[in-house]
């Protein structure tokens, strides 16, 4: 009797795992690895979400999927107010993580074999890990001519502010893809977890009017508080728009019990309701961002985009493998271009989430 064939069949190594060489090398550097490799936070989780997770820490009972009745006010209230959107026929839901959510959106929808996903030219590997998982064909957005007129494309992803790029797409450019998914029949889902974090550039989130023209239909915004909030130890986010698709999301979630534990959902209720520790991060942040442009650029680095987000797109006109070695030899870490697909041979990206001190030896290690 033959054994079914894994599901981690259709994966490819999980993309970290090829840093290890790297790794190993950046923590011979006397004083050790500084890893900007990933956006992982590291500053504190700001007391009035630690306080309302412990408030609500006696929680015997099963958490509803949907989320309580002060979650879906507070979601829809903050995505009014950051995402330009009505509250009127917005539906909204939490999501454990927004990766979680990247993941498994495809399947959730019912897409399966034969159909087709777009997802961007340089992205996140994990919106072709969700294609996979799905059985689906994923096609780069820069290989759209590939895709014939008969082809059912399903499921249409954008990401802006982008990782790991930092792009931000103008209104303009987002209605035209959403014209084009609606033209097909096809779902939009907009990446938005770094929305709150433009500096350079001012991003607009697809549920606005002037890119969804006031229409949710066919449309879904995911969003993160793992970045605003520090909250990724939590696995805290949610997904706004289209309330058939919402609701079919839903449904799929109740059977599969996915679903954010009731002290998380306390939590999240206090992180969207206070933006001071929002605005007091977003300034870390800031800092960081121009100590690390300033001491990439002086070591001969050019940035490409990078007009928000939490990271520098960078390159030194080389194989990107290159780089990474080159940096390590500095007690350096970062994320291989390659990793986002060929777009980003030549590219590297380095995260603004280390503490200060490490981002003042990043400085000193690049001009020694």
């Amino acid at each position: 009797m033959s054994r079914p064939t894994p599901l981690s069949a259709r994966l490819p190594e999980f993309t970290w795992d090829t840093l290890d060489a790297a790794a190993s090398l950046a923590a011979a550097y006397p004083g050790g690895p500084i890893n900007l490799s990933m956006g992982t936070p590291v500053d504190p989780v700001p007391p009035v979400i630690r306080q309302a997770l412990a408030d609500a820490s006696d929680a015997p009972g099963y958490p509803l999927t949907a989320g309580t009745v002060g979650l879906r006010q507070a979601m829809s209230a903050w995505v009014a107010r950051s995402c330009g959107a009505g509250v009127d026929g917005l539906g909204v839901l939490p999501t454990i993580g927004s990766k979680e959510l990247v993941a498994w959106l495809p399947t959730l929808l019912g897409i399966g074999p034969g159909d087709v996903v777009v997802i961007p030219s340089v992205c996140y590997p994990t919106y072709d890990d969700g294609v996979r998982l799905a059985g689906a064909i994923s096609v780069r957005a820069d290989s759209l001519t590939s895709v014939g007129p008969t082809s059912r494309v399903r499921l249409v992803w954008v990401n802006s502010p982008a990782n790991p790029t930092g792009q931000v797409l103008p209104a303009a450019h987002l209605r035209k893809v959403v014209d084009w998914a609606r033209e097909r029949g096809a779902v939009v889902a907009s990446d938005e977890c770094y929305l709150p974090l433009g500096w350079t550039a001012e991003p607009v989130s697809v549920l606005s009017p002037e890119v969804c023209g006031g229409s949710y239909e066919g449309i879904l915004a995911v969003h993160s508080l793992s970045k605003r909030s520090n909250l990724a130890g939590y696995r805290a986010g949610l997904v706004a728009g289209d309330p058939a698709l919402v609701a079919e999301l839903l449904k799929v979630r109740k059977h599969a019990g996915m679903i954010v534990p009731a002290p998380v959902q306390a939590a999240m209720v206090a992180a969207l309701g206070d933006q001071a520790h929002a605005d007091e991060q977003r300034e870390r942040y800031r800092a960081r961002r121009e100590t690390l442009a300033a001491a990439f650029t002086a070591a001969g680095f050019t940035i490409e985009h990078s007009e928000a987000g939490l990271y520098l797109w960078l390159t030194r006109g080389e194989d990107c493998w290159q780089t990474v070695d080159w940096l390590a030899r500095r007690g350096i870490l970062v994320a291989a271009g390659a990793f986002y697909g060929p777009g980003g041979n030549q590219h590297v990206r380095v995260a603004l989430t280390a503490s200060d001190a490490h981002v003042a030896a990043v400085t000193n290690r690049l001009s020694g």
